[in-house]
């Protein structure tokens, strides 16, 4: 099967064994995947750094090399951490298409069912995924599966609002306004907030009030914090939503001074956090971090078990989360025309990738298609032991 993979920081299309069915999973043939641009674009760069920064910054993976040494010597290990260097490492995270078999212990999902997956390693830009099935939604009528392959980024997104716990008729601001931060202030609008979105780009100022946003902020200091005010009658923001990615520490204490006495911040995106105390204790604001999709992330007995959380007790897990946010989709709360940007063949992978990355007018996201449905693929190696096929 044909598969993005990133080598020496480069983007290469490779051909690469599909995966089998392992039980308490599904065979995915994937249609769409949706590139995040944060998270991939930072991804790739740092895949290009020399292999001692790179260590540096994973210091779980130096742990396992050094095991490795002394069970099996340093030659043995330089050439498994070469080999795998040189193989490249699998990209992408949110995917949807058509299911072709699943585990026999699999209830709810058939073969033949549109759906919609998630997660690092498991819903890669590739022709083929075997996902978990806590880690797969099926499509509801009147969303195509080009609109369901953002259900990472509209799980994200959807996490940080109800992090938020938005009421009817409050008003919050959302910092950051690329794919996670449209979303973002889309849904905020469904749950009957007043929604002020600020970036610095005009293009993407628009198109936030073109999806619902009732004002915008220029992000400059003083101007933003003295707009919000008049915006909010001089009370401040009941809670401000960051989407945004910078390692300037400028923007959390901006959200901080947006905020009325008591309001909530809310850290979503990935930015500086050398925090000022001056900036929250005064007004004793609450600050809470959103974990990626939401609860069950990074459980693995929930994402690779399977073993839910009751819905008596954990209302919203990623799973659900997924189900909702495709679901405002195919209410028509969330649009999604102009922001799913462009779409490459897998074919082209690289120019999507350097399209996301250019200087200047850019697309939020970009999508990379499989080809249609029944068109011919290539073979794919399927385990018929636990699998019911179509």
């Amino acid at each position: 099967m044909k598969q993005v993979l990133v080598r020496g920081g480069q983007v290469v299309v490779a051909e690469t064994p599909a995966p089998t069915l392992r039980p308490g999973c599904v065979l995915v043939d994937i249609r769409y995947s949706c590139i995040s641009p944060g998270t991939e674009l930072g991804g790739i760069s740092s895949a290009g750094a020399p292999l001692w920064r790179r260590a540096m910054r994973n210091p779980a993976k130096v742990k396992t090399a050094l095991d490795m040494a002394r069970t099996h010597g340093i030659r043995h290990t330089a050439s498994v951490v070469r080999n795998q260097v040189s193989a490249g490492t699998a990209i992408g995270y949110s995917a949807a298409g058509i299911v072709t078999a699943v585990a026999d212990d699999v209830e709810g999902i058939h073969p033949g069912d549109e759906v919609a997956c998630a997660g690092v390693g498991v819903a890669n830009h590739a022709e083929v995924a075997c996902v978990p099935l806590n880690l797969v939604v099926p499509v509801p009528p009147g969303v195509s599966l080009a609109q369901a392959s953002t259900v990472a980024l509209g799980g994200i997104a959807l996490q940080g609002v109800r992090r938020a716990e938005p009421t009817l008729g409050e008003t919050v601001v959302v910092i950051g306004l690329g794919m996670i931060g449209q979303l973002t202030v889309q849904l905020l609008k469904a749950t009957g907030c007043r929604v002020i979105a600020s970036d610095p780009d005009p293009a993407r100022q628009h198109q936030a009030q073109s999806v619902g946003a009732d004002a915008v902020l220029d992000p400059d200091g003083a101007a933003a914090e003295r707009d919000a005010s008049v915006l909010t009658a001089g009370v401040g923001a009941d809670a401000v939503i960051i989407t945004a990615a910078s390692v300037s520490d400028e923007i959390v204490s901006r959200a901080f001074r947006l905020c009325r006495k008591k309001g909530r911040v809310v850290l979503v995106g990935d930015v500086g956090l050398n925090l000022n105390r001056e900036d929250f204790y005064a007004k004793e604001l609450d600050f809470r971090i959103s974990t990626s999709y939401g609860p069950g992330r990074y459980d693995r007995t929930f994402e690779e078990d399977g073993l839910d959380y009751p819905i008596g007790y954990v209302r919203w897990t990623e799973t659900r989360n997924m189900e909702e946010y495709l679901r405002q989709v195919g209410d028509g709360r969330v649009v999604l025309d102009e922001a799913i940007g462009t779409v490459f063949p897998i074919d082209s992978a690289a120019q999507a990738y350097a399209a996301l990355g250019a200087a200047g007018t850019r697309p939020m996201t970009a999508l990379l298609q499989y080809g249609a449905v029944g068109a011919e693929r290539g073979p794919v190696i399927r385990s018929v032991e636990h699998s019911r096929q179509v």
